[in-house]
């Protein structure tokens, strides 16, 4: 049992040295290439950017399309497409565009709530009039049955 217990110590210890070994190799930097960490590198290499003059905090801003323009206006973003900057952020419009993907689902829940109360509604005023499925049938299937007759009495 304690052979055991030693054996997958070394095998838990053998894996987290592997895993950290292989984590680093693959570990890339902003100013970084695929080719020269894995050694292949046929070019010689040019002299590192400064890496604050290659990468900047800023958000990457987007021109809103017409179609964008109304998903901001009828998500309650801005009043008018006067309002509406030059050049949006992308969390700006997703937000947008899931706010309006909300309010049309609400929307269609009271859609559907309300045409279920017609529906109860008017299977109601049917009850009253004796109006069903069945007694339609029945009388269709007379009506053909009638209009066959006839037509084999005129031939």
């Amino acid at each position: 049992m304690g052979n055991l217990r030693s054996f997958r110590l070394a095998a838990g210890n053998f894996f987290r040295l592997y895993e950290s070994s292989a984590s680093t190799s693959l570990r890339f930097t902003r100013n970084s290439d695929l080719k020269r960490l894995n050694g292949f590198c046929t070019k010689p290499q040019e002299s590192p950017k400064d890496p604050t003059s290659t990468y900047s905090h800023r958000v990457p801003l987007h021109k809103p399309t017409d179609w964008e323009k109304k998903i901001l206006i009828w998500s309650g973003r801005f009043k008018s497409k006067d309002q509406i900057p030059e050049a949006i952020s992308f969390d700006m419009l997703d937000s947008a565009k899931n706010k309006l993907r909300v309010k049309i689902s609400y929307i269609m829940i009271a859609l559907t709530v309300l045409g279920c109360i017609v529906m109860v509604i008017e299977g109601k005023k049917a009850a009253k009039k004796n109006v069903s499925l069945t007694n339609l049938n029945l009388e269709k299937k007379a009506h053909l049955r009638e209009e066959a007759a006839m037509k084999a009495k005129t031939e």
